[in-house]
């Protein structure tokens, strides 16, 4: 049987995570400094998605930040991805709800909070040189 909000609910709370719930969405806190991770709930799947800033304008810009990105999604991530939406770079993470368990959640919330950790701090200086 597939996991609901309910059970991811339960596995934020086992986790520690802060949390608010919106429906089957839920805005879990990455750190006072950080930005919002939001959860959401779609049958069959459940993503995961972090907004992390638009794409620069200036073509170098674009072409540094993009590589990067490629670098980060080979060598750092396991469960998440950089990828654009539009104008925006995004960190997404999809999963299927069916077997969902709080390991697999806790794994991709980690990941997301290394790439967080790691990642923002470089890719901001990339995109303003």
């Amino acid at each position: 049987m597939p996991r609901t909000a309910e059970d991811v609910e339960t596995y934020l709370y086992a986790l520690n995570r802060p949390f608010n719930r919106e429906g089957s969405t839920f805005i879990v806190s990455s750190g006072a400094e950080g930005p919002a991770i939001a959860i959401r709930v779609n049958d069959p799947i459940l993503v995961v998605r972090v907004d992390i800033g638009n794409v620069p304008e200036d073509q170098a810009k674009q072409n540094a930040v993009f590589r990067r990105l490629l670098t980060f999604n080979a060598t750092d991530l396991v469960q998440a991805a950089y990828a654009l939406e539009g104008e925006e770079i995004v960190l997404t993470a999809g999963m299927p709800l069916e077997n969902l368990d709080e390991n697999e959640l806790a794994a991709v919330l980690s990941d997301i909070d290394l790439a967080l950790a790691r990642h923002i701090a470089e890719l901001r200086d990339l995109a303003s040189t």
